[in-house]
């Protein structure tokens, strides 16, 4: 099939990336009397483009519509679903990249057209409806993995660009992504590929066969079968500076905090001596200030990388310095997915079709050690934690921070004050001297456990089956009934996080060794940190009927009206991973739902002229929650003269809210850095103390049933000029304004700022209160060892799902497109696309300040904080000469300021005041990113054909970004190809 990419059809970076191997649709001349920019290979075939009800011969209906095959896709070394749909232009802020590993849906993907977020991209398997992944990202967001879906079943995939609520429903804000499976297929077809990085990781094997028996057209039946094995192994580390937290050699900061500070997490473990109130209670360490400023390494001659000094507030000792993002952090998972799929397709008379399919897919991702971390956020293994983080559970009491090593340890791990058995602690330097004052020598420890290994192995497993009937009356009435059934398993096993009361017992017992790990036990240190495996699972299944007539001829064409309906059950169980609060930093994050809905909708289609083309279109959706909303939307394309054709669509859509946002049972807590103001800084001896410096605060959220949808308004206007044969120009104009905006505390940020006005914990958390109903202090840490009398941190804040803000995005999409026939079997295709973003602000609340955040890194509070780059675009110049391709694609991304509005920043978002990284001018501006993709092709014969791809052929680094959360240093969701590097692909195509 050739790609349909004519004058009315806007661009994208992929539709680009497509010519370059095969289609000559390009060249063709648009065949007499057709629209501008159809084409005799597109006028063959009759198709139902996303986005309306009926079937037509072009893709240029009045909504911009970008349609990629997966043939063309397969021969540009694209391998899954989710590099193919991410490369289009219009996927901006909120899209989440398989390389951010740390973040709630590690290891998922999923696209975010004209940034509105995932929750507001719908996608679609062929036009229905598919079940959305189990697990929200950000705690909240829904949306369904492009992982789990099969590549080598894709026939093409069709992007419409612009709001669809009046024929989709809720969740279409942003646009539809519609993945359009293999129908018919007789013969045997298969690929094989391998590949491999130029550091000799992250191996690449894809294999795939599809056998089909009937003929459709002359037998009446078709039935196939496709698998499909993919394997692409993890990408683990690269040189300096994506492997460091430390930037200091190159005039950046070093924020290795986490492992070189005398007060808090190292991996070489290290103590100070403190009061214990409670000697059988490890918790109940350091009650006021230390007993001592001294610091010192429980076993110095185990630190390999050297040491350092501190003497900033008082505090001596000796620290063992490390980076752990060069230890542990990784940068892409291993990643195996597999698949199983089939489909029968039965004429069952001359009118009437009918067809079943099934599909498993199976998505398993490993991640081998942790993919990145926010600067203090713990890059590497998990800590003994300063501070309890949930109180009420068992035995624990949040009022007594700080864990210590006891001075005494007994066998039962009870009672150690006065059992007969106990002994000294042999990992507390302390006890000998105060064994006769056990209260006065607790030694409080920092530590991280380095020897145990930290990942997690996800397992998803899709299971969907469709079937329905489809058909004519009477020649001018066609109607169809579809059936949807889709689960999603989803298991994940979380490796390294530390029990809470096993860690206790180990203490107490002596049973783990802090001053030498390596001489732990593997049942040791499973005892601290057994596995912990979760299983959570989402299901759909609806019903979809529709009827179409043609009812007279207008003097453009036939009138067209269609009407249907559906009827849908949702279900969501999405459960808690730390449900018992039983370990250290391990998500508490859950979610819990089911709602039926019914819609009601139709389509006109109304060729008032030859010149004129109007259609409207409107849907009601009533939802089992209680609420209802109504979707209209009017489009029209007008072609005054041949070379020039005008379109435009105005619609209103909503986003109902996520199960995780709406559920009663449903919570969600999050953390992000958060950089204290200078007054707490200077409080607690200045930025040097790492205790004054960022770190990671966390905000609580519950499901709140009161929501109300969100509602939004589209406006898009195009322009396509082809003034000659060979060259084409498509402009498209967007203008989305959403309100009600379901956020997650609109007033955070004040929240934040209002704590740290409080000259007191409790004056601090008052003033949070103050703020806003629903906001409070969860939990504040515990005091700064060196000034105890300072605020401390506060770590959690509760903040409520509200409807309270609004958003304005607008921007244009451009695309040209050259074709030069040099010679007769030689033909140069040059294609050129943008895509300008203008605006993209958010007003959090009533009387609250705007929040802009084009060419910024913010939104950093949505999923990766990848930022709302203002450009992304593509060149890409394909030369043919008979049987061989060559094509070079170069993908462009815009600079990007390290400052966010929704970080509490002035409303300058200066480099000076707001940088992120907290450098002023120095490293404010993430840089320009360009990487170039080289592919060549050779047609064997008709049969077999062979392929070569080289991924950044120009070697191009990543842009630095230090205040990546999702990335050391680097953006996953846009500069990934610059941390992987080259990479090279080889792989044979064959048919028979």
């Amino acid at each position: 099939m050739t790609i349909h990419t004519g004058r009315l059809l806007a661009g994208s970076a992929l539709t680009a990336m497509l010519v370059a191997v095969a289609t000559p649709a390009f060249a063709q001349t648009p065949a007499p009397g057709a629209a501008p920019g159809a084409t005799e290979a597109n006028t063959a075939e009759e198709v139902v483009v996303t986005g309306t009800l009926f079937r037509r011969t072009s893709t240029e209906t009045p909504s911009p519509v970008t349609v990629l095959t997966s043939d063309n896709l397969m021969k540009q070394g694209i391998t899954n679903v989710n590099e193919a749909i991410r490369s289009v232009s219009a996927d901006s802020a909120g899209s989440i990249s398989t390389g951010f590993q740390n973040g709630f849906s590690g290891g998922g993907a999923a696209v975010s057209l004209r940034g509105l977020g995932v929750s507001s991209t719908l996608v679609l398997v062929d036009g229905l409806r598919s079940t959305n992944f189990p697990l929200n990202d950000d705690g909240h967001n829904a949306y369904v993995d492009l992982n789990s879906i099969p590549f080598s079943l894709i026939d093409r995939v069709e992007v419409l660009k612009d709001g669809a609520s009046s024929t989709y429903g809720a969740d279409a804000i942003g646009g539809v992504v519609n993945l359009i499976l293999k129908k018919h297929f007789n013969g045997l077809i298969g690929n094989v590929e391998g590949g491999v990085t130029q550091q000799g990781d992250g191996g690449h094997q894809r294999v795939s066969l599809t056998a089909g028996w009937g003929d459709y057209e002359s037998q009446g039946f078709n039935v196939f079968l496709n698998g499909e094995f993919q394997h692409d192994g993890a990408v683990r580390s690269r040189g300096f500076p994506y492997n460091s937290w430390d930037l200091s050699s190159i005039g950046g900061r070093d924020l290795n905090t986490y492992d070189s500070s005398l007060t808090t997490q190292t991996v070489n473990a290290m103590v100070t001596r403190v009061s214990q109130s409670d000697l059988n209670n490890p918790l109940s360490g350091m009650v006021g200030s230390p007993l001592t400023n001294q610091y010192q390494l429980l076993n110095p001659a185990a630190c390999m990388n050297g040491f350092f000094t501190v003497t900033t507030g008082g505090a001596q000792g000796t620290g063992c310095k490390h980076d752990l993002a060069r230890e542990f952090s990784t940068i892409l998972p291993d990643q195996n997915r597999w698949a199983l799929d089939g489909r029968i397709s039965i004429r069952l008379s001359d009118n009437v079709e009918a067809y079943l399919t099934g599909m498993y897919s199976h998505s398993g991702v490993f991640n081998v050690g942790r993919g990145a971390a926010a600067p203090n956020g713990n890059p590497g293994p998990n800590v003994i934690r300063a501070t309890q983080p949930f109180g009420g559970s068992p035995n624990v009491a949040s009022s007594n921070p700080g864990i210590v090593l006891p001075v005494y340890i007994c066998s039962s791990g009870v009672n150690c004050a006065t059992a007969a058995d106990r002994s000294l602690n042999p990992n507390n330097p302390f006890a000998a001297a105060y064994a006769s004052n056990p209260s006065q020598g607790a030694a409080r420890i920092y530590y991280q456990f380095g020897d145990i290994p930290f990942n997690f192995t996800r397992k998803n497993e899709l299971y969907r089956f469709t079937g329905g009937f489809n058909g004519t009356l009477a020649d001018s009435w066609e109607w169809r009934v579809e059936g949807v059934y889709a689960r999603d398993n989803f298991q994940i096993t979380d490796r390294g996080y530390i029990n809470i009361n096993n860690l206790l017992a180990a203490i107490n017992t002596g049973s783990y060794n802090f001053v030498n790990p390596s001489m732990n036990s593997s049942a040791v240190r499973h005892a601290i940190s057994p596995d912990r495996t979760t299983a959570s699972n989402s299901s759909l299944a609806s019903i979809d009927a529709s009827i179409s007539h043609t009812f007279f001829d207008l003097p453009g064409g036939p009138l067209q009206v269609s009407v249907g309906g559906q009827v849908r059950r949702e279900t969501l169980t999405n459960n808690n991973r730390n449900y018992d609060l039983s370990y250290y930093t391990l998500t508490t994050s859950s979610a819990f739902g089911k709602h039926t809905v019914s819609a009601a909708f139709f389509e006109v289609d109304a060729p008032v002229t030859k010149q004129l083309d109007i259609s409207l279109s409107g849907r009601y959706d009533h939802y089992s929650e209680g609420f209802g909303h109504f979707s209209p939307k009017i489009g029209a394309k007008f072609a005054p003269i041949k070379e020039v054709a005008l379109r435009g669509t105005y619609s209103k859509g909503f986003r109902a809210p996520t199960f995780a946002e709406s559920g009663p049972r449903s919570q969600y807590a999050g953390c992000s850095t958060f950089n204290p103001p200078a007054g707490f800084v200077a409080a607690h001896g200045g930025s040097s103390n790492v205790y004054a410096t960022a770190y990671s605060l966390c905000q609580g959220l519950n499901g709140n049933p009161n929501l109300k949808p969100e509602l939004s308004r589209s406006f898009t206007a195009g322009a396509i000029v082809q003034p000659v044969s060979w060259f084409s120009l498509t402009a498209d104009y967007y203008n989305v304004k959403k309100t009600r905006v379901i956020v997650s505390g609109p007033l955070l940020g004040a929240a934040k700022n209002a704590y740290f006005t409080g000259a007191t914990s409790a004056a601090g958390c008052a003033a949070v209160a103050a703020v806003g109903a629903g906001y409070s202090c969860n939990l504040v840490d515990a005091v700064d060892p060196l000034f105890p009398n300072a605020l401390p941190r506060v770590l959690i804040i509760n903040a409520p799902f509200v409807n309270s803000a609004s958003l304005v995005t607008e921007g244009i999409d451009v695309t040209a497109t050259a074709n030069i026939r040099l010679a007769d079997d030689v033909k140069w295709t040059s294609r050129l696309e943008v895509t300008d973003i203008f605006r993209y602000n958010l007003t959090p609340g009533a009387g609250q300040p705007v929040q802009k955040y084009v060419g910024t890194m913010g939104p950093y509070e949505l999923s990766s904080g990848a930022g709302t780059p203002k450009w992304r675009g593509n060149w890409q110049n394909t030369l043919e000469y008979g049987r061989y391709t060559l094509t070079a694609t170069a993908f462009y991304t815009s600079h990007i300021k390290q400052v966010a509005a929704d970080e509490g920043a002035s409303a300058a978002l200066s480099c000076a005041a707001d940088n992120l990284y907290g450098t002023g001018d120095a490293y404010c501006y993430a840089k320009r990113f360009i990487t170039v993709n080289l592919n060549g092709s050779v047609r064997v014969n008709d049969k077999f054909t062979l392929y070569g791809n080289i991924g950044n052929v120009l070697g191009a680094k990543a842009p630095i970004v230090p205040e990546s959360y999702s990335g050391v240093n680097y953006l996953p969701t846009w500069h990934m190809a610059g941390v992987v590097g080259r990479t090279f692909q080889m792989g044979a195509n064959f048919k028979f």
